[in-house]
């Protein structure tokens, strides 16, 4: 049917499941917002949005509550006014609000690959939290489009199991990571790879850093692969026998992964690909599982951090940025693995030249991994394993991976708080802590 007769089924005061990332389907969407004028109150929930799409528009402010669950530029300036909210949630959890009817969904609004032979669609490339929406929403309607390629794992689901399918052929929307010839990124991205060792498993967030870091390992050995989110980066890796998964205890051989983001190049590489699993986010982000994988290696970022190592990943202040997502769940899942390291990995000043190490996060920041939980952070001056630090030591330390025209301002703030200076002689540095500049 037409994407204007599937949506029909949406009532006001219902709860829609968008699918996120690369899966977004937009035409739905759309074809729902055209009906704004009838609805009211419809509250939409989703992790990642991409594609054309405008959630702003005044017009539908009494029709449509965006109540996302990780944010991105879509749904970004809606989520901070008073017509939409963000749920805080390790990405690994948000299935249980589906499942244990926290947020019962009615309408889930998918994106899937067409029928097999045998009447099968495909998540593609997004299954992660999609898996617990359409076995638990009361009513699936999917955009049925043969660019969306067909991936192994998880993400099956029957024609019998949809309510009702809209063909629509389109380009998945794309998204790329080119840090071009950025010093800082590629000195950030060194010392990343620097730490990584033969046979490790390898977690890598979003962004320019992760992607840098990949282009690093080409000398590796023995790589394995368990992630939240999948690039382009990772395909001259596995192409070359860098990342071979052999060394993995839990999916030995295969790339494991939840959803995808990147250019037509990985989409065509995952399509029909035995090679890589794409599976729930529940399994892909379960600490307990993570942890069974040698040497996990969690590469993540942050938009602040404080002396003491409180990370703010996800606001700046109280402006809600994008969400916690599988920060914490890979953070801890490292750190609980055989050798494994956790990782907070950024550029030591945002854009506008500001500290990113502060003394506080801002007023309003929410931290996504405690201090008790972070151990390696990165900057392009250096890498510090705060692991066993007491609060003096670990002030110093991210003093030093500071930018230096912002260290004489951190050690004022030292001093304020600690009523000593950095390098005071009554306290001595932790046992097998590492500070490499």
């Amino acid at each position: 049917m037409t994407a204007e007769e599937a949506v029909a089924i949406v009532r006001s005061e219902n709860r829609v499941f968008i699918h996120g990332s690369a899966a977004t389907p937009v035409a739905l969407i759309k074809a729902l917002q055209a009906r704004h004028a009838e609805l009211h109150r419809v509250e939409l929930v989703s992790i990642t949005t991409m594609g054309d799409l405008d959630f702003d528009d005044p017009v539908y402010q009494s029709s449509f509550f965006v109540n996302s669950l990780f944010v991105s530029g879509p749904t970004r300036k809606v989520v901070n006014s008073m017509h939409g909210d963000y749920v805080p949630i390790f990405l690994s959890e948000i299935p249980l609000l589906f499942k244990r009817k926290i947020l019962p969904l009615d309408v889930a609004l998918i994106q899937v690959s067409p029928p097999d032979a045998h009447g099968y669609c495909s998540l593609g490339t997004s299954v992660d939290i999609a898996r617990a929406a359409v076995d638990t929403a009361k009513h699936v309607i999917a955009l049925v489009n043969p660019r969306m390629p067909r991936t192994h794992g998880d993400g099956f689901l029957h024609i019998r199991d949809i309510d009702a399918m809209v063909f629509h052929e389109a380009e998945l929307p794309e998204l790329r990571y080119d840090g071009g010839d950025n010093a800082t990124i590629e000195k950030i991205g060194h010392h990343v790879a620097s730490l990584i060792e033969d046979g490790s498993t390898l977690q890598l967030g979003i962004g320019n850093i992760p992607d840098q870091v990949l282009k690093n390992l080409s000398g590796h050995k023995d790589l394995g692969l368990h992630t939240e989110m999948m690039s382009d980066g990772v395909i001259p890796l596995i192409n070359s026998g860098v990342i071979n998964n052999r060394k993995k205890k839990l999916n030995p051989g295969r790339s494991v992964t939840s959803f995808m983001n990147g250019t037509r190049k990985l989409f065509d590489f995952v399509d029909d690909n035995p090679e890589v699993r794409v599976m729930d986010i529940a399994y892909v982000n379960d600490t307990s599982v993570i942890r069974q994988n040698p040497m996990v290696t969690a590469i993540n970022s942050a938009i602040e951090i404080d002396m003491t190592g409180q990370v703010c990943a996800d606001s700046m202040g109280s402006y809600q940025y994008s969400g916690i997502g599988g920060q914490m769940d890979f953070i801890r899942g490292a750190s609980l693995s055989q050798g494994g390291l956790p990782i907070i990995a950024m550029p030591s000043v945002t854009s506008n030249g500001i500290s990113r190490i502060v003394p506080f996060l801002k007023e309003g920041a929410g931290v996504v991994t405690t201090r008790g939980h972070v151990h390696w952070v990165v900057t392009e001056f250096g890498k510090v394993n705060l692991f066993g630090m007491n609060l003096k030591q670990r002030a110093q330390a991210l003093i030093g991976l500071a930018h230096p025209e912002h260290r004489e301002w951190l050690e004022k703030a030292f001093y304020k708080r600690f009523k000593a200076t950095p390098v005071a002689e009554h306290w001595v540095p932790a046992p097998g802590a590492q500070s490499i500049q």
